[in-house]
């Protein structure tokens, strides 16, 4: 819902360049072998692999097309069995990039890519990181905001201006509250 707020309502109010990161919850996490959530997070991390595969061929800017399909199928279409060549296919990209989801060798880059966002706000957080630079140009990074739906879009720009806001304070930590409702994703995308 985050990636969402962003792309509908923040980045074309508040002309953003956005540049999606990796975080992988199999290396985050490191859960179970035998555990349900192993085999998501394997899926998870293995279509990574293929958007890093998409990075490194056509550039940072192709990347968040294959990320919107991936959560179209995974949170409307309660669909996690398609292969990472559907998805390519349905967003007109080449399907050999679906080669990469059983390649190893991208877990490097998905790593230091991941590692760069922990460590602007620590390895106690999930996803979503936001980061960018506060007024003084130094990277600030934070975990969050999570939310269950995209605000309105008045209510979505404050809440980016108060982000912006908190970045440029110093000494600024957290906010928190217990989340009580599951994520609304609305109309695909």
């Amino acid at each position: 819902m985050t990636a969402r707020w962003v792309v509908d309502e923040i980045k074309p109010a508040r002309d953003l360049n956005v540049t999606w990161q990796p975080i992988s919850l199999l290396f985050k996490n490191e859960p179970d072998e035998d555990s349900d959530y192993y085999t998501a997070s394997v899926f998870t991390h293995n279509l990574m692999r293929v958007m890093e595969s998409v990075r490194k061929a056509e550039g940072d800017d192709a990347v968040f097309a294959l990320y919107q399909e991936y959560g179209r199928r995974i949170h409307h279409d309660q669909d996690r069995d398609f292969t990472a060549a559907e998805a390519l296919k349905a967003i007109d990209y080449d399907v050999s990039h679906a080669d990469a989801f059983d390649d190893d060798s991208f877990d490097a880059e998905i790593r230091t890519r991941m590692d760069k966002g922990l460590a602007l706000c620590g390895d106690d957080v999930g996803t979503p990181i936001i980061a960018f630079d506060d007024r003084d140009g130094v990277r600030q990074g934070y975990f969050g905001p999570v939310i269950t739906r995209v605000p309105p879009t008045e209510d979505s720009l404050a809440m980016w201006d108060a982000l912006v806001t908190m970045m440029n304070v110093s000494g600024f930590w957290e906010l928190k509250r217990t989340r009580t409702e599951r994520p609304e994703f609305g109309e695909r995308p």
